[in-house]
């Protein structure tokens, strides 16, 4: 009679540990693609580059960049939203590298499943 259960001929301790080193080398390279990303600097500009923002692949605002013209001490409220429309675009360029970099490091591994890559 055949045994039941265990691994026949051993060959699933022996997928189970190259799972684990595809694992691990795909961990170092997110990880590799995290700094690389980290690094890089996102620029937008909003009402016609009257503002440019450039933020860090850290999603942080490195700088403000404000023409002359759009200086308008009597309307303010337009200078705030061509400041925060910048800085979303700039940050939304930044989220679409990092996903952009995961997909093509995952290969479509996670399929969208919430807790995988």
């Amino acid at each position: 009679m055949a045994k039941r259960g265990g691994f026949p001929g051993g060959g699933m301790p022996g997928n189970m540990a190259n799972l684990m080193k595809q694992a691990q080398r795909m961990q170092r390279q997110m990880e590799e693609q995290q700094k690389e990303l980290e690094a890089k600097e996102f620029t937008a500009t909003a009402g016609g580059g009257a503002v440019e923002v450039t933020v860090s692949g850290k999603r942080e605002v490195l700088k403000v960049k404000l023409a002359e013209e759009v200086v308008d001490p009597d309307d303010i409220e337009m200078l705030e939203d061509l400041i925060v429309a910048a800085t979303n675009e700039a940050l939304r360029k930044v989220e679409e590298e990092s996903g952009a970099a995961m997909s093509r490091l995952t290969g479509g591994l996670g399929g969208g499943v919430p807790g995988m890559f």
